[in-house]
């Protein structure tokens, strides 16, 4: 029996016993109620009625790999070798790692339910609920080496955005690799991370790990540890489906990288300008401890972006650079 397992039965809407569960799965009534517990300790919110049993309050939607696969275009899937749907995992993006240095990783995609070691860039931590977010990791063997992929991160951030503009939604892109929303408040926080890691040589063949976390359902607790601004995509469209997203970015994300070498990122810039969070704005550029203020304009094709200050105009290459919007 696993957690999954356990959530499936009490998402029906249904009271079920802990005898009932037991029978269900398996397993003694203690081993159900230890399960339960943990449930509580997640904060899945779960109704008990004495004489009843058990149930959640809002059901959780877990993610179904044979559905994502039977919903994706013929486009999509024909660049899809193979899709793993884990409950819990250190991370996804160390999963395809794992996965390259045993001969396979090319074409695959992990989805997972929660990550107990998820990162960010610059090694910060990414960390969401069980079950209330959208995570996944795709693999991508290039053959032209690094220097091809420059802007990959962005073009990434323009397929999540348009899969999200199919449900009214408006996305911004923050430079160069966060996709943020208006909150439940109307104010822009951050949706989504992406993560994109590379081994490999500078001219020759290598290997791609792109990873997205995207916020779907965020409880009020879990919101209020957090320091910076964040949304979730039920703020904006509540009865939106997480494997439906999943197979509408995938549809977009998978082609993406199946063109990138021939294409670059000059075939995205226009469209990133468009979504452009920041663009004209006054924002503090971090390097270390150093902070500038300056005003953000475009990215150019190679998805370096371009800033003014008072000594003139300077190009970020990215690496260890941030980019706030000032309040």
């Amino acid at each position: 029996m696993t957690i999954g397992d356990l959530i499936r039965l009490l998402s029906d809407g249904d009271f079920h016993s802990g005898e009932q569960l037991g029978e269900r799965l398996g397993v003694s009534r203690t081993a159900v109620w230890k399960q339960l517990k943990k449930l509580e300790a997640m904060d899945i919110p779960l109704e008990a009625v004495k004489g009843q049993g058990y149930r959640l309050t809002m059901p959780l939607e877990l993610m179904d790999g044979r559905k994502i696969v039977a919903g994706l275009s013929r486009q999509g899937r024909q660049h899809l070798a193979r899709l793993f749907v884990e409950e819990t995992l250190p991370s996804s993006n160390e999963f395809i790692r794992q996965r390259f240095a045993h001969g396979a990783g090319h074409g695959e995609v992990c989805l997972v339910e929660q990550q107990s070691a998820g990162r960010g860039r610059r090694g910060r931590v990414w960390s969401t609920p069980w079950g209330r977010a959208l995570m996944l990791s795709v693999g991508w063997r290039f053959e032209s080496g690094v220097a091809a992929l420059e802007g990959l991160s962005l073009a990434v951030g323009v397929a999540l955005a348009r899969a999200l503009e199919r449900h009214g939604m408006r996305p911004r892109l923050k430079w160069p690799n966060d996709v943020l929303l208006a909150d439940a408040e109307g104010g822009l926080g951050k949706l989504a991370g992406i993560l994109v890691e590379i081994s490999g040589d500078m001219g020759g063949p290598c290997e791609v790990v792109v990873g997205m976390g995207i916020n779907f359902s965020l409880p009020d607790g879990f919101r209020a540890q957090i320091e910076q601004r964040v949304a979730a995509v039920h703020d904006q469209v509540p009865a939106l489906s997480r494997n439906q997203l999943g197979v509408e970015l995938l549809d977009e994300l998978l082609p993406l990288l199946a063109g990138y070498e021939s294409m670059g990122f000059a075939a995205w810039q226009e469209e990133w300008n468009a979504r452009h969070a920041f663009r004209g704005c006054e924002v503090d550029v971090l390097r270390g401890q150093q902070r500038l203020v300056a005003t953000a304009e475009s990215v150019d094709e190679s998805g370096n972006l371009w800033i003014r200050h008072s000594d003139g105009r300077e190009r970020l290459g990215g690496g260890e650079i941030s980019v706030r919007g000032r309040t």
